[in-house]
């Protein structure tokens, strides 16, 4: 049996975060209380994660992490249709984010979460977009779709955009939206199979 290796200092800061967001609100996490929740210093802590705004992209990065590791999921489940992997991916995405707590918090605007947090997912969220997009355009190499890279691309950003509206303000089912998600990149990247 194989244990898990030990988290980092800085892994340990961002998950306490999100623990202490969770119980006390993001207006209310101090780089004090940080501290005492993961046993360091203060300047530990300012050490790891620099300031408050810095911490706030660390957690939602962290966040993202946990949503691309079931975007991946898909992806190894549908090895030879595009299509349906992001269909999968968009689902188990969008199926996340309904019992992601730190997620309803941030997007319901509860905590004070309204100030920094939700911007990283609406109107500053570049990193978050990047980060996706990058995944999911390594994943779709392994296709071969009939178009150009320049559309190849502009396709990703809109599945990845269009996936992320649906996590902020989800609309309806998830099986449903990402069956509309699905439909939609079939018309965009006109997949051929796998080479």
């Amino acid at each position: 049996m194989t244990t898990a290796p030990a988290r980092t200092t800085h892994e340990r800061v961002v998950a306490a975060a999100a623990e202490l967001t969770l119980d006390v609100g993001w207006a209310g996490v101090t780089m004090g209380k940080l501290a005492h929740r993961v046993g360091v210093s203060r300047q530990t802590v300012y050490n790891e994660v620099g300031s408050k705004p810095q911490l706030a992209e660390e957690m939602v990065l962290a966040e993202l992490a946990k949503f691309l590791a079931v975007v991946d999921a898909a992806f190894d489940e549908q090895p030879t249709d595009l299509v349906e992997a992001i269909r999968a991916a968009s689902r188990g995405v969008l199926e996340l984010a309904r019992s992601n707590a730190l997620l309803q918090a941030v997007v319901s605007a509860s905590y004070g979460a309204e100030t920094e947090l939700l911007p990283l997912l609406t109107t500053r969220n570049d990193a978050l977009v990047l980060a996706a997009s990058q995944v999911v355009q390594r994943r779709v190499a392994a296709y071969r779709v009939d178009i150009d890279d320049r559309h190849l691309g502009a396709a990703i950003d809109m599945v990845v955009r269009l996936v992320l509206s649906h996590v902020v303000h989800p609309i309806g089912e998830p099986a449903d939206t990402a069956d509309d998600i699905a439909w939609i990149s079939s018309r965009a990247l006109q997949p051929s199979g796998r080479p």
